[in-house]
This record gives structure tokens, C-alpha cells and sequence, in this order.
């Protein structure tokens, strides 16, 4: 859902600038896209998995291109979309440097600058919440995530969370904001869609007007529940939501898509297998990637080359459609190679829409993003010695 904001009503000058605010009714999660007018450079803040087509919609809508895709923590709630909006929109990922995410390639300290055209984004270090967590200050705005909510805040229960260490994140780093900040909260669950700084101070249930140990006494008496998705939603997070492959018994079996994607293409397959079948002549191995990454990375020897896009500008590919029904020319199906297992997804779905059997395959060319955010180490077609050559 897109609240408040469309591309006509955004005021462009000045102080009137405001984030785009978009939320995962599933999760009660707010994502922000902020953007420069000038250069429509773009940023996005904790996007969500399962509105990864709402979230490139809006890039397309206002006409933006994603610069940085940015995570406030690892969060326990919901499977961030950064790394796939990484493949799919060209953006970088940031994390804070105390979360343990290591597949963002911008692991971010206090008082660091993500710059976005002429727009930056000034990093705040809010622990608390988890030993990690970060705000992020924009203009006359401040994210905090699952710091500071309305009226509330953030559990201090797991994850390395402290009670104590959210006091002074809430009353000594955000408190100390001006007044007029305007807060835009992590998550709401009640219809409300941002604050200020003013009114947190002087009105906030949990932390208006207490002392620390009487802050604390409240944190530890909420007795929540644990969250229901946190034992998925954390590993996946601190691997960017990038889905990983699995081992033993199920190599050599294809699996229904990731939950977000299921019904809309035949399913994933790891690379082993999709060699298998090929060498079995019963699938056509279609290589989705540009020419320029097939030239200088490498290609497997009697692929297909069909993009999905193309450069300049990682535009989409207009002749997919035509070339990819006529890779499956006498009713194979297919199985489609990226370069990390994303953009297949994508052209799987656009292939099954085309009433195709298309598989995406599991990991890339490249693989994974490893813990120093670099590919070619961790999975991937290369690393598991299947055919594959350089010009």
C-alpha cells in the first residue's frame, strides 16, 4: 500500500521534501523510498520481500533510479528485499557495521554520509533494539526503525538487545534532534504514519519523563511474544534475503518457489541439477544475463543467450518474449541462469505468464555474496565445477 504521496504531489523544493511511505500490511512494516528531484538518484529504507513488484513499481512510477537499498537492523519480523533489489534495480546495499550483514558491500559506523544526487543520508548509531541498530536522519526527517515507534518502542528482548543502551539511544542520540524532526517509525500498528521528535519527547508512553531504571523496569515486564517469522527472517536477513541453496538430499530435486513467488514460475533447481537435465536433453539452459556480463564473466558452452536486460541503463531486453519462446521451441522446458539467481526469477515468471515451463536456478553464475560482500566464492554455477568458459 502507498501512503499520503503520489508523483504529482510531491513537493519538490526545499523544506516541503518528504519520503514516499509505503507499507506491508502482513508485517505492519514501513519501507521509505527518498529521492534527489534533480537527478531522480533514489534510496530505499528496510524494503520488504513480498513487496519487492510494489516497490520497483514506484521506482518506475516517479521515474527514480536506486542508488542504495538500506537496512535500519536485521530484522525478525519480515525477509528484507535488498539483495534482490540489488540484481534487479542496480542498487548498493547498506547495513549497519553492527548487525553482522555482511553481503551489504556498505557496512555503515556513526556519523556516515550515503550520498543519492545531490541528497544525503547522515547514519545515527540507536542500539538498543539489537546491538546494531541504526537511525537515519534526512534533511528535516529521521528514520528510526524499531528504535523509536509512536508512542512506543522498540523490544529489547533478543538479538542483543539492552534496555539500557535504548534509553540512551532514545533520550541522548534522537532526543537530542531539534523539536521539528519528523519521525518516521519502523513498524505501526495502529494506522499512525509518523511523529516528531517534540511530541515523542514530551508524550511517549514508555520513555516521556522516566528514569533509566524506570525505563528499563517497563522493558522488562512486557513479557512479549516471540516473533513468529524470527528463526526464518533473521539467517535470510543476514544474507540480504538472498534465498540460499541446500545440500544433501535435496540437490538433485527441484522446490516450489520461496513463498513470495509461489504459483508464478515451475520452481527452483540447483545448478547441478539444471546440468543434469540438460545433458539429459530434457530442458534448454537459457542464460538471462547482458552480453557484456556473458563476455567478460564468462558463459556456460550452448546456452541460449536470452537477456532480460541489456546495457546502457540495464534497460529491459524488448525481443524476450520472442526469444525465449523460441528457446522452448518443442515444448522443453527451460531453465534460466543470472548471475546470482534474481533477475532468473524474474524472466521465470515472465516465461510462465508466456505459458512456458520455466525454472529459475538457485545461486547464479557467481553465487552468493560472501561475508566481505564479493561473489565467486560462495556457490554458484562456477564453483561447483560445471562447464564454463571466458573469450
Amino acid at each position: 500500500m502507498l501512503l499520503d504521496y503520489s508523483p504529482h504531489t510531491h513537493t519538490m523544493q526545499g523544506r516541503a521534501m518528504k519520503p514516499i511511505q509505503l507499507f506491508d500490511p502482513a508485517s505492519c512494516t514501513y519501507t521509505y523510498v527518498l529521492f534527489d528531484p534533480a537527478s531522480r538518484a533514489a534510496l530505499i529504507i528496510d524494503p520488504v520481500q513480498e513487496q519487492i513488484e510494489r516497490d520497483l513499481a514506484t521506482l518506475h512510477d516517479y521515474g527514480l533510479n536506486l542508488i542504495w537499498a538500506v537496512e535500519t537492523h536485521a530484522h525478525a519480523d519480515h525477509i528484507t528485499s535488498a539483495g534482490q533489489l540489488a540484481e534487479l534495480a542496480g542498487a548498493r546495499m547498506a547495513a549497519p557495521a553492527g548487525c553482522g550483514i555482511g553481503t551489504a558491500g556498505t557496512q555503515l559506523a556513526h556519523g556516515d554520509v550515503l550520498r543519492f544526487g545531490a541528497e544525503t543520508l547522515l547514519a545515527l548509531h540507536t542500539p538498543g533494539h539489537t546491538a546494531g541498530s541504526m537511525s537515519y536522519v534526512w534533511r528535516e526527517h529521521v528514520f528510526t526503525g524499531d528504535t523509536l515507534l509512536i508512542n512506543g518502542c522498540g523490544r529489547t528482548d533478543f538479538q542483543s538487545g539492552s534496555a539500557n543502551a535504548l534509553y540512551h539511544s532514545l533520550t541522548q542520540v534522537l532526543f537530542a534532534l531539534p523539536d521539528g524532526t519528523t519521525v518516521w517509525p519502523g513498524h505501526d500498528y495502529q494506522g499512525r504514519s509518523h511523529s516528531t521528535i517534540a511530541q515523542e519527547k514530551t508524550g511517549n508512553a514508555r520513555v516521556a519523563g522516566k528514569t533509566e531504571a524506570e525505563f528499563v523496569a517497563i522493558m522488562e515486564g512486557l513479557n512479549l511474544p516471540k516473533p513468529r517469522r524470527i528463526d526464518e527472517a533473521v539467517p535470510a536477513n543476514l544474507n540480504s534475503g538472498i534465498r540460499q541453496d541446500a545440500d544433501g538430499a535435496l540437490l538433485m530435486q527441484a522446490r516450489p518457489p520461496a513463498p513470495a513467488h509461489l504459483g508464478t514460475y515451475a520452481g527452483d533447481v540447483s545448478p547441478q541439477l539444471a546440468w543434469q537435465w540438460v545433458q539429459a536433453g530434457e530442458a534448454v539452459l537459457v542464460d538471462v544475463r547482458t552480453d557484456a556480463e556473458r563476455e567478460w564473466v564468462g558463459f556456460v558452452p550452448g546456452a541460449q543467450p536470452v537477456a532480460w536486460k541489456q546495457w546502457p541503463g540495464m534497460a529491459p531486453n524488448p525481443q524476450f518474449d520472442a526469444a525465449i519462446r523460441q528457446a522452448a521451441a518443442g515444448g522443453h522446458k527451460l531453465v534460466l541462469l543470472c548471475r546470482s539467481g534474481v533477475r532468473s526469477i524474474v524472466a521465470a515468471q515472465r516465461a510462465t505468464e508466456l505459458g512456458l515451463t520455466a525454472y529459475n536456478i538457485l545461486e547464479g553464475f557467481e553465487g552468493d555474496l560472501d561475508a566481505q560482500a564479493q561473489r565467486g566464492r560462495k556457490g554458484g554455477w562456477r564453483q561447483h565445477g560445471l562447464p564454463w568458459r571466458q573469450n
